[in-house]
């Protein structure tokens, strides 16, 4: 069955600075998201996973590449009405709900400020009808309209900005780190709500975070993100069951494990650059099996496809 790709991601390069300063924040990346699924960007803080997100909703301009959505270029220069559609249809869910929010704003006008700028048809009661409606949806009152964000708990922060994202009733969502700034006890509520909506709006995701215990229980796919570079992509309990790229394992390696004994007896790798060679066997990007793509030179690459048929034969 042929999958509908939503996004496609060719190339990507982002920079910042010039010149002498010139920092490659996202070098090369490439990959493709499906309708309906949530695809996971995983790396460490400062791997370009933010950077990524805001280059597709063209916050961050790319230096090269092609990001398609929907078979429609939509970086670089394009139309005004290609713009506005982007807006309404791809939204993303920031990180720190205590920042993201204007705090001099009420409730009603953060959440519906994307309908004034785009839908200008709108009566004041239907915009109001529509905020209310969405508010309900997140799990909050539609009497807090009248509210300023300061009134509120992170995790209630965090539902408006969902809010405020959905009332545009967009067909993809960038969620980045949505709950990596919410208490414990919030981050399930925040988790399962993100899941049902997704489910009752036919969204496709992409789900941001540096925690892979997460993840495992939201992603389909997961792609590993390194200084700016993918080394793996693959279907999540593959890549759990079957990790191959060092950085990846290093990363598994660090997942708690909800057993203390085990916990207390499992070896945490590091990572070191160090152990690849590249002086003279350059990387490529490589299916070392159906949709399971690892960076790597022409001997690692070996290696890789050894350990992946040593693992599925054994089981």
């Amino acid at each position: 069955m042929n999958k509908e790709v939503v996004l496609s991601i060719r190339d990507m390069e982002v920079t910042f600075g010039s010149r002498n300063k010139k920092f490659v924040a996202v070098n090369g990346v490439s990959f493709d998201i499906y309708q309906g699924e949530t695809f996971g960007l995983v790396g460490e803080s400062g791997s370009g996973k933010t950077t990524i997100g805001r280059a597709i909703i063209r916050v961050n301009p790319t230096s090269r590449g092609d990001v398609f959505f929907k078979g429609q270029k939509i970086n670089g220069k394009i139309s005004r009405e290609l713009d506005k559609k982007i807006i309404s249809e791809i939204q993303m869910v920031f990180q720190d709900p205590m920042s993201s929010l204007n705090d001099r704003a009420k409730v009603d006008y953060i959440v519906s400020e994307g309908l004034v700028n785009v839908n200008k048809g709108l009566s004041s009661k239907e915009r109001r009808d529509r905020v209310g409606q969405i508010l309900d949806e997140v799990g909050l009152l539609a009497e807090f309209a009248s509210r300023f964000p300061h009134e509120f708990s992170g995790g209630q922060r965090q539902r408006i900005g969902i809010a405020r994202a959905l009332v545009m009733e967009p067909s993809f969502i960038i969620a980045d780190e949505p709950i990596s700034a919410l208490d414990v006890s919030i981050r399930a509520q925040v988790l399962n709500l993100l899941s049902r909506l997704q489910k009752e709006r036919d969204l496709t995701t992409l789900f941001i975070s540096h925690d892979l215990a997460v993840m495992r229980f939201i992603t389909d796919r997961i792609a590993i993100l390194h200084k700016g570079v993918l080394v793996e992509l693959a279907e999540t309990e593959n890549l759990f069951i079957n990790p191959l790229h060092p950085y990846t394992c290093a990363l598994l390696s660090a997942v708690p494990i909800p057993n203390p004994i085990k916990e207390k007896k499992k070896k945490l790798l590091v990572y070191d650059p160090a152990v690849h060679d590249y002086s003279n066997d350059k990387p490529v990007w490589t299916e070392i099996e159906p949709g399971h793509f690892v960076r790597g030179n022409a001997k690692e690459l070996e290696e890789y496809k050894a350990l992946t048929e040593f693992r599925t034969g054994g089981q």
